[in-house]
């Protein structure tokens, strides 16, 4: 059994449908026996067919554990890729949402890609439909296309560089510096944080994730004077006035690390709830609070947890595993351009912890 949610996905104002309805199906927790054989038919499976899995921090606790005790990796989008790329496995099953699945596919166009749901899609990605997004980067062509990892196959092959949260700082910082004016899309609140700590001469497409977009500034507040010891750490997809409030902004991987680092006791999180697993199992000894959705003009569409990541279950990878559905595909010539930007954002993460100037890894590359 699964439940229906229906969502609202706001789009960019001025496109075919400003408000696209979707929807997510979201399955049942499986009882304690069936969750146990569950998980032993996935190891089972997974060895036998030469198969690993890729888990991202937001989806259920049972589906990080098993990719990590099976091998496997528990991390952001940009780790998911470039551990699937080097794996030697030559069936991925990635838990997570659609982008993640074709992102893999991209860079492993050989290799089986497999996900528990193929539906599990992104508010992001949906708000961003590729031919709307064309026509946007045609009308700004000394613009050079910097989009962020929650695309499509199609917007992504339409684009100069790919980041993540985590290397997109870096990437538009150096891109800024080389005279480039950027085209960044598809979240506006990432771009606006991007264009306050850059300087960069940054034109946003106007998406939003609708996880991030929920978190409230005014209940945040109050939660800290609830709390006065706690620290604050917030994504960079959240609206500017919540990113104020944060003593610690960054992406999956650097949320982790700050709330190892710093010496609290208890920390309010702004982020999908999914990431508590991890970070209350790193620090056994903190407390971690989810941030307020709640409040003035709340809708709630999302409750500080992505539908669509809660769509990935046991049963769906078993099911992926066993009969070989939800296997993702990637028009070979459209990944090949997807494929571009993705293998830049690659080697620009990896010269710069090789040490390589900024300035050096995007000389040349883009449209200014």
């Amino acid at each position: 059994m699964s439940s229906l949610i229906e969502i609202d996905v706001p789009q960019q104002a001025g496109t075919a449908c400003d408000t696209r309805q979707a929807w997510a199906r979201v399955p049942a927790e499986p009882p304690a026996q069936e969750r146990a054989a569950l998980k032993q038919r996935i190891r089972d499976l997974l060895r036998a067919q030469d198969a690993v899995m890729v888990s991202h921090y937001y989806v259920h606790p049972d589906l990080q554990d098993l990719a990590e005790e099976t091998g496997g990796l528990v991390s952001d989008s940009l780790e998911m890729a470039r551990f699937g790329r080097d794996h030697a496995a030559q069936t991925l099953v990635v838990s997570g949402v659609r982008f993640m699945g074709e992102t893999a596919k991209i860079l492993s166009p050989h290799k089986r890609v497999l996900m528990p749901d193929l539906d599990a899609t992104c508010s992001l990605d949906l708000g961003c439909p590729a031919e709307e997004f064309s026509a946007f980067c045609d009308q700004h062509p000394d613009r050079t296309v910097v989009v962020y990892a929650n695309t499509s196959a199609a917007v992504k092959a339409r684009a100069d560089w790919l980041v993540t949260s985590s290397c997109a700082l870096d990437v538009v910082r150096a891109l800024s510096a080389a005279g480039h004016k950027i085209l960044w899309g598809p979240d506006r609140h990432l771009g606006d944080y991007i264009r306050r700590e850059t300087g960069a001469d940054l034109l946003s497409w106007q998406g939003a994730c609708i996880v991030h977009d929920e978190f409230k500034a005014v209940e945040l507040q109050l939660l800290k004077e609830a709390h006065p010891g706690a620290r604050v750490l917030v994504h960079p997809e959240s609206p500017a006035d919540v990113v104020a409030l944060a003593d610690a902004v960054g992406s999956t991987s650097a949320i982790l690390a700050a709330a190892q680092r710093m010496d609290a006791s208890t920390f309010i999180v702004a982020t999908d709830g999914g990431m508590l697993h991890k970070l209350r199992t790193l620090n056994p000894g903190k407390t971690f609070i989810e941030a307020p959705t709640a409040g003035n003009g709340a809708s709630c569409k999302s409750c500080a947890h992505c539908p669509w990541m809660a769509m990935n279950g046991l049963a769906g990878v078993a099911q992926a595993l066993q009969a070989g559905l939800g296997e993702v595909q990637v028009d070979p010539a459209l990944g090949r351009r997807a494929c571009v930007p993705i293998e830049r954002m690659l080697a620009f993460t990896a010269g710069l912890k090789n040490g390589h100037a900024p300035g050096a890894l995007v000389a040349g590359i883009g449209a200014a």
